[in-house]
């Protein structure tokens, strides 16, 4: 006699989803153990809509067991990512100085030129700092001269090209070898009504695989190792490949004494613009306590894989 398979019921799958969410939320916090919790680390809102919308559903099905832990779930994953929107936005008198920050991933194959330009002009930034710059997007930084006339770039064939723009002059500006691969990033000092601000830029690779995961974070550990002597207001700004929820991203803050200019601003997640419900926040501006952050954003689509960063920045 031949037994008709059963066919799962919704209940069941909405029951297997359940579980499945319980088991990446929960061990993803021990990302410190291996490089795929890591990896999976990274999508902790994703986790807290997953369980919050898990719960409804498993409640109006009348699965009271598995809707209660849904529940408790929920308000795990719901901490590491309110604290992002619950921070105190308040910041000291700046007297006044302000300064207008723009970041964009504008990703090397990226065509769409002008659409970087309409943001520019509507945004006005006084500081631009752009990654994956390569000799094509060279004639592009060119093209801004006029309103940026103090311009510094590294075009590279690879993903790892950088430039800085401004309106004002630089002090200086440096370059860095970034270990493991020697990737360039900047450090440029210039001053902003009387004080030197200095900017930090880097981009390592992306944590895939073994090598790419330590490289990452060898790159890490050498920019924090460089920033902590710096005096003065600084900031560390680019395509980290990291989110806030990392071990590694951890490390990075807690040697440095930055803070992330996302605090009370929220989570404002930049990577994979084609995937918004997998967008996560790997895009960072972290400044030192003596700088006030009065506005944070992402911007539009400029045909990049990332959304671009707005800062608006007042010095203590």
């Amino acid at each position: 006699m031949w037994l008709a398979k059963r066919r799962p019921s919704l209940v069941g799958l909405l029951q297997a989803a359940a579980l499945l969410t319980v088991v990446f939320s929960l061990a993803t916090f021990a990302d410190q153990l291996h490089r795929y919790l890591e990896l999976f680390s990274h999508f902790r809102l994703q986790y807290l809509l997953a369980s919050s919308i898990l719960a409804l559903f498993l409640f109006a099905l009348r699965s009271r067991a598995w809707a209660s832990v849904m529940l408790i779930l929920t308000a795990i994953n719901t901490l590491p990512v309110a604290m992002w929107y619950l921070a105190d936005t308040d910041q000291p008198d700046s007297n006044g100085i302000q300064l207008r920050l723009l970041h964009a991933n504008v990703y090397s194959g990226n065509s769409n030129r002008q659409a970087l330009h309409a943001l520019i002009a509507a945004e006005q930034p006084d500081v631009i700092v752009l990654q994956e710059i390569t000799d094509a997007w060279t004639t592009t930084i060119e093209m801004l001269r006029e309103n940026y006339p103090y311009q510094y770039a590294i075009p590279r064939h690879d993903n790892f090209g950088i430039a800085v723009l401004a309106k004002t002059p630089f002090q200086s500006v440096d370059v860095i070898d970034s270990p493991p691969y020697g990737f360039p990033s900047l450090v440029v000092r210039q001053s902003v009504s009387g004080r030197i601000v200095t900017y930090v830029s880097t981009h390592p690779i992306p944590p895939l695989g073994t090598e790419g995961f330590h490289a990452r974070n060898e790159q890490l550990a050498s920019i924090a190792e460089l920033m902590i002597p710096i005096a003065g207001p600084k900031l560390l700004i680019g395509d980290l490949n990291i989110t806030m929820w990392a071990e590694h991203y951890r490390q990075l803050v807690e040697s440095t004494g930055l803070t992330n200019t996302r605090d009370g601003f929220g989570i404002i997640p930049t990577w994979p613009i084609q995937l918004p419900f997998a967008r996560i926040p790997i895009d960072h501006c972290l400044v030192s306590d003596d700088v006030a952050v009065l506005d944070m954003r992402s911007g539009p689509d400029i045909g990049s894989d990332h959304l671009p960063l707005l800062i608006v920045l007042g010095f203590l």
